[in-house]
């Protein structure tokens, strides 16, 4: 353990051992400070070897017990001997007792002890370390910081030693409009708060001195993900700008209007587009709010300009369903989209990777499958990662890398790498800023690359259907520009939902029996706790089969992740088509599947799935202009968490307000990896408690990375260390 880990080892909770109270006054269950005089000690020999001390004062007397003690214990404790303890008071008998207090001796020939001047630290222990231990380390470590907190400017001399780590690497230009204390300040208060701090609450996270750290820690993240971007800022991406053609002939055959939204957010895409340093962009939106559309009329512009354009799905399944929405909609005009994934064996794989790397495919779309080594684009220009949050950085990264080729050393006049073209939709354009010197013209315009070998990589979009809370968003992908389509296309249905205990399950399917009779359509979606596959099928196959006996003369059909694509897709059209009543399926279903006369839904053991799950299953029916319902079949008895979910997800159908809900219920997630739960990223801050600090955490990350770029180091070792370098720094 460092010193450092000693610093920001900080209390769980505080203690005021001031004023000793009289024994006669205490009460069981309470934590206090008495002084008293031994008046007898000895060992008893029971069960347990213990020692046994009774203390008294003037208004009574108290026993203190001792299980574990040595010949220093012996010694010190005998009658006359005059101690001050803390501990919880218990019943015993036949008196009140302490077990175990924490105790010092008072001299008499030496005046009373003061009342203690602080409040005393609690801290989190493990096995063998005892609480006056730590707080005596904890004590000297404050006395080292006094005198290696050092000075405020940018230089940070000797960087990387343990004294040079625990430097004040936030300025007072960054602290003070904040309102925030230094470093030194907020670690001393919140180690050892005075004692008229007590009604402050120093270990409240809204406590000045707590939030100093906090906003640490933010800009620690921060500055570690806004130095990525501008890493990849300094490559080159191909100008996109496209005629418009493409795009025109798309609008037309549309069978609806896009929103104010989508067209807002299909702006700032075209706009990333059509310049020559790299999109980095994050589309999120709600369930239904129309993202595939805009990224398809994304991808034209990448083909009109003569690019490739790949889309990752993180499923086969939902891969599948991206092909026949871009099929239908690009078909008529020319462009058939390729498909890739795990299970195209043999010479069927081979013909796809030729189209792929003769160029002859303009559009892929695939799964994990399109970052394999094997696969070779002719010249990739848009990469598009659907479901961001079932990827981690790394492979959204891959596949960035398979469309990146190095484009010029400059002053060599010489281009490599496959597909570098001049004139229109070229990387060539005029470039700016510092670090940036003249090569040779390679079109209309001269170019103007990094002083290293410049990098041509293809611009990206990132898309995600679970809505995340713009702090947290924040956090997570400050290496990402953000765009939000916040509303829904006209006609939605909102949809009613609805919370039954299994055993009214015949109630439910007749509920189910009625709609479809009716002439609409149902899923009926299985789930099972453990994270197993194999288990969910035989679910939803048991549930399949149990409906079919109980719902004669309704077509039930079966979908789930264990069926061969083409059997998958073969029943999904099916049940698009009206040819399928009802759907029994797994989660598998949770994204991507759109069927307008789908009005009803039934959901197995909602209680073991999480709010942002919830509400993209629920997503899939009200999408008609039926009335629609979800029927939440939980299992009794709840606990008070999945109650708690069960109800918000009941009364709210905003996907956005459900996330922020969910994140204050589960946590951030670990954030720079694949984990979406936990708290496994952050030691201190809250994204969702902290999302006042966020922009100023983000302002002041940039302004590090500009005025005192020594900093950007120490700072990130001291709260992420080596997890940075999974953001590929």
């Amino acid at each position: 353990m460092t010193v450092q880990d000693l610093l920001f080892h900080l209390p769980l909770r505080y203690q005021d051992r001031s004023n000793p109270r009289p024994i006669g006054a205490l009460q069981p269950g309470e934590l206090v400070s008495v002084e008293g005089q031994v008046a007898e000690a000895r060992i008893s020999h029971g069960r347990r070897r213990t020692l046994k001390v009774r203390l008294t004062d003037s208004s009574g007397s108290l026993q203190l017990r001792f299980f574990h003690f040595g010949g220093y214990q012996t010694a010190t404790l005998v009658p006359g001997t005059r101690l001050r303890c803390f501990g919880e008071v218990r019943s015993g008998d036949p008196a009140l007792e302490m077990i175990h207090p924490e105790y010092r001796v008072v001299s008499p020939e030496s005046p009373p002890p003061p009342p203690d001047e602080g409040l005393t630290p609690v801290y989190p222990v493990t096995a063998g370390l005892q609480q006056a231990t730590l707080r005596h380390l904890i004590d000297q470590a404050l006395a080292w910081l006094d005198t290696s907190a050092g000075p405020t400017q940018c230089e940070v001399p000797g960087a990387g030693s343990e004294a040079a780590r625990l430097r004040e690497l936030l300025p007072p230009e960054l602290l003070a409009p904040l309102g925030l204390p230094t470093l030194t300040e907020a670690l001393r208060f919140l180690h050892r708060p005075p004692r008229e701090a007590l009604g402050q609450e120093p270990g409240d996270p809204r406590h000045p001195a707590f939030r100093r750290l906090a906003f640490e820690e933010l800009v620690a993240h921060q500055v570690a993900l806004r130095r990525l971007r501008r890493l990849r800022q300094q490559a080159l991406a191909p100008v996109l700008a496209g005629s418009g053609e493409l795009r025109a002939r798309l609008r037309g055959a549309l069978a609806f209007a896009l929103t104010a939204a989508q067209e807002r957010v299909l702006g700032e895409i075209a706009a990333d587009l059509a310049q020559s340093r790299p999109m980095l962009r994050l589309l999120q939106g709600d369930v239904g709010s129309g993202k595939t559309v805009v990224a398809a009329l994304a991808a034209l512009q990448a083909v009109e300009a003569g690019r490739q354009v790949a889309l990752m799905a993180p499923t086969e399944l939902l891969s599948e369903q991206h092909r026949r929405n871009l099929a239908a909609w690009l078909g008529p005009l020319g462009l058939e989209p390729a498909w890739l994934t795990g299970r195209h064996k043999g010479r069927e794989r081979e013909e796809r990777l030729a189209r792929i790397a003769t160029g002859e495919a303009r559009v892929v779309v695939g799964t994990h499958a399109l970052f394999q080594e094997e696969v070779v684009f002719q010249d990739l220009g848009l990469a598009i990662v659907d479901e961001q949050h079932r990827f981690g950085v790394h492979q959204r990264l891959k596949l960035r890398e398979k469309g990146a080729t190095p484009a010029m050393v400059p002053g060599s006049g010489q281009v490599s790498g496959p597909g570098l073209r001049s004139g229109p939709g070229s990387a060539s354009g005029t470039g700016s800023g510092p670090g940036l010197e003249p090569v040779p013209q390679l079109g209309p315009a001269p170019l103007r690359l990094p002083r290293q070998a410049a990098e041509r990589v293809p611009h990206q979009l990132i898309m995600t259907a679970t809505p995340i809370p713009r702090s947290l968003a924040m956090t997570i992908y400050a290496d990402l520009d953000l765009s939000v389509i916040d509303e829904l296309p006209p006609g939605r249905t909102p949809v009613t939902t609805v919370a039954v205990a299994d055993h009214r399950r015949a109630e439910v399917m007749a509920r189910v029996r009625e709609a479809c009779q009716g002439g609409r359509q149902a899923y009926w979606v299985c789930t099972l706790i453990e994270e197993s596959e194999v288990l969910q099928c035989q679910a939803a196959e048991d549930t399949a089969l149990t409906l079919s006996e109980a719902l004669p003369g309704l077509r039930i059909g079966l979908s789930h992740g264990r069926l061969k694509a083409a059997e998958r897709e073969a029943v999904m059209s099916q049940f698009a088509g009206g040819e399928i009543d009802l759907l029994v399926a797994t989660t598998v279903i949770e994204v991507g599947v759109d069927v307008p006369n789908a009005s009803l839904m039934i959901i197995e053991n909602p209680e073991r799935l999480g709010l942002a799950q919830l509400h993209q299953l629920r997503g899939r029916v009200g999408r008609g202009s039926q009335v629609s319902h979800c029927l939440l079949l939980y299992r009794a008895p709840l606990t008070v968490a999945a109650r708690e979910r069960i109800e918000l997800l009941r009364r709210s159908t905003d996907g956005f307000e459900i996330a922020r809900q969910d994140l204050a219920m589960r946590g951030p997630g670990e954030v720079l990896g694949r984990r979406q739960t936990g708290e496994m990223q952050f030691r201190l801050a809250n994204p969702a408690a902290d999302e006042p600090l966020m922009a100023e955490a983000r302002n002041a990350a940039d302004w590090l990375l500009d005025q005192c770029p020594e900093r950007v180091d120490p700072l990130i070792d001291r709260w992420l260390g080596v997890r940075e370098a999974l953001g590929g720094v």
